[in-house]
């Protein structure tokens, strides 16, 4: 078994469901934060079909990487691609319309609005109205808890009821690639176990997802490949299914030895 830090961004694995030119490429990619150099030359990729794992202790950068992805945070130096595209210092709303749908750390929904109307903003740049209202039946379908909740204000939700908002507000968008930050944070454990089993299921439907996710047992269960990010650089790339043996891993993100 080799971990390594990715020789390019463009490197395959055998856990890698599509070959080709990745959908996600991230390059070099540098953050500051004032004085503060959040993240470091973080490169990574993610290919069409996988869902990939960004693993590290807090503050070690992984959701400055997802901001930096999603335009929310400009990058200092290095370059940000989707399908080939450059999206490096694009603002967020273009990067959205351009396919990219962000669930960020803490939920982020609109608790003085309905559930129903948190759903409605999350395909506020989509047109088809026949596709919307299919979507909306998939998110509930997902999530039938909110289909019980639709009238009631987001912010009287439980903590598990508003994840499961945020991310179904995110599908919502139809992105070609979604970012979840923190999915599972200080939920209960029948919930965590729901919400991976969603994101399973939004992937076997053909979603691509980068899941930045402190629970490292759930992640790499549930990915193809994974990163492992530390002070703001990736120390550590391999097929999650690696990553999960590694005695380096185990000890320190998965609670063994």
């Amino acid at each position: 078994m080799s971990l390594t830090t990715p020789a390019g961004p463009g490197v395959s694995t055998p856990n890698t469901p599509s070959t080709g030119t990745p959908l996600l490429e991230v390059r070099d990619v540098s953050v500051r934060y004032g004085a503060i150099h959040a993240i470091r030359s973080v490169s990574l990729a993610v290919h069409r079909g996988q869902i990939v794992t960004l693993i590290g202790c807090n503050g070690a950068g992984k959701t400055t990487t997802l901001r930096a992805i999603s335009g929310l945070a400009r990058a200092a130096a290095g370059s940000v691609r989707l399908d080939g595209r450059e999206i490096t210092g694009r603002p967020p709303h273009e990067i959205a319309r351009m396919g990219v749908a962000h669930a960020p750390e803490g939920r982020g929904i609109f608790s003085n609005l309905t559930v129903d109307e948190n759903l409605g903003l999350g395909a506020y740049a989509r047109t088809d109205t026949a596709q919307i209202a299919a979507d909306r039946e998939r998110a509930l379908s997902l999530f039938p808890r909110l289909k019980e909740r639709l009238k009631q204000n987001a912010g009287t939700l439980s903590g598990g009821e508003q994840q499961m908002l945020a991310i179904a507000r995110a599908i919502m968008a139809r992105p070609r690639l979604l970012l979840l930050d923190e999915p599972s944070l200080g939920l209960a454990p029948q919930i965590v176990q729901t919400i991976f089993r969603v994101i399973r299921e939004l992937n076997q439907q053909g979603t691509t997802i980068l899941l930045v996710e402190q629970n490292a047992h759930m992640a790499l269960g549930v990915a193809h490949h994974g990163y492992v990010i530390e002070v703001g650089s990736v120390k550590m790339s391999a097929p999650a299914a690696e990553l999960a043996k590694s005695d380096e891993v185990r000890k320190a993100y998965l609670g063994v030895g």
